[in-house]
């Protein structure tokens, strides 16, 4: 079973084939003055990205998307923006080839980048206005398990929850572009008892594609048509007619 996963949700887009449970390749967006090929365009920029992203993993990997066995993507939370885009490519693709999808929740995706670590993982992703996406997981033995729902919470409240599962475990790790974000407020309220980490042991998309594995093997698949990110809170655009509309009241 080949799986490809795609992930817009964060800053740096990342596309990845996962061939019966193991990865093959991935393709992640250089940063800035990481790469010379413009076709990768500038970070966060991800409807300019994404297509030379899965044609450059198709190039490399030898592989036609006619051979794919499944599709799966991250729902979020994340940008607003980059989910809706790489959910609009990834059902563009479902429809075009009749091919199954699986929405992964990327904080999930995220956490199980972190291998090699056992404790409490905090996977964190920026949510701006002083806010973070933040979700609890504890590794064990390689194993992933979730502790907690997806949630988006000021920083402060964060904070104090990463203290409390903290004092629990005894270690903790917190992962994704919140932690790189707010890595000055974070180590200066937690210490050097909670690690920092923006980067994993693979992309996102990996992760992605990876934990539908089992999805796809027992045929859980995702209504194509109905299967829509998870934002968690209101976008700017919305909260802007809710002000505008109390003032008309």
């Amino acid at each position: 079973m080949r799986i490809l996963g795609i992930d817009t949700a964060i800053p740096t887009a990342s596309v990845a084939l996962v061939e019966d449970g193991e990865l093959l390749i991935e393709e992640i967006q250089a940063g800035p003055g990481g790469c010379d090929d413009h076709r990768h365009g500038p970070v966060g920029n991800h409807a300019a990205v994404l297509l030379p992203l899965l044609q450059l993993l198709f190039e490399k990997a030898q592989i036609p998307p006619n051979d794919l066995s499944g599709l799966s993507i991250s729902i979020g939370p994340g940008s607003f923006t980059g989910l809706r885009i790489g959910l609009a490519t990834a059902k563009g693709m479902a429809y075009e080839s009749n091919l199954p999808l699986v929405g992964v929740s990327t904080l999930h995706a995220n956490a199980a980048r972190v291998r090699n670590f056992e404790g409490v993982i905090g996977s964190m992703v920026d949510a701006r206005k002083g806010e973070v996406y933040l979700a609890f997981f504890c590794s064990h033995q390689k194993n992933i398990t979730r502790l907690t729902p997806d949630a988006v919470l000021s920083l402060r409240s964060a904070i104090d929850l990463v203290r409390e599962y903290q004092k629990d475990s005894g270690s903790a790790l917190l992962i994704g572009s919140g932690a790189q974000a707010y890595e000055i407020e974070l180590s200066e309220s937690l210490g050097p008892s909670v690690r920092l980490s923006t980067d994993g042991d693979s992309s996102v998309a990996a992760q992605v594609a990876l934990l539908a594995c089992e999805r796809f093997a027992s045929g859980a698949f995702d209504d194509v048509g109905t299967l829509a990110p998870v934002y968690l809170r209101a976008s700017e655009a919305e909260t802007k007619r809710e002000r505008f509309d109390r003032v008309f009241e």
